[in-house]
């Protein structure tokens, strides 16, 4: 998943909002059945097709994907990154 921040959301800046949101999805790491990896980072190309924050993970199956969408710590963390955010892109896919 990747998303464009806005300006300033939460009092806070853009860059301090990538900072939180990276911090809060990050803490969900063995907090999620069958989550295998997750990873956060921003984007420094800083041109006009790119997003400022993207999230890599891996579950074990579809199943585990669906259950991380509505888990409660997941939940906890989407208002924070729904209202900092101007626009997300999905990419759920199987190798």
């Amino acid at each position: 998943m990747m998303w464009r921040l806005k300006d300033v959301a939460h009092g806070n800046d853009q860059q301090t909002n990538a900072s939180l949101i990276k911090e809060k999805l990050l803490a969900l790491k063995g907090k999620i059945p069958g989550m295998t990896a997750i990873e956060v980072g921003f984007d420094f190309s800083r041109n006009e097709s790119s997003c400022d924050v993207v999230l890599y993970s891996e579950f074990i199956n579809r199943q585990a994907l669906a259950g991380y969408q509505v888990h409660p710590e997941h939940e906890a963390v989407k208002p924070f990154i729904g209202e900092a955010s101007k626009e997300r892109r999905i990419v759920d896919y199987e190798v």
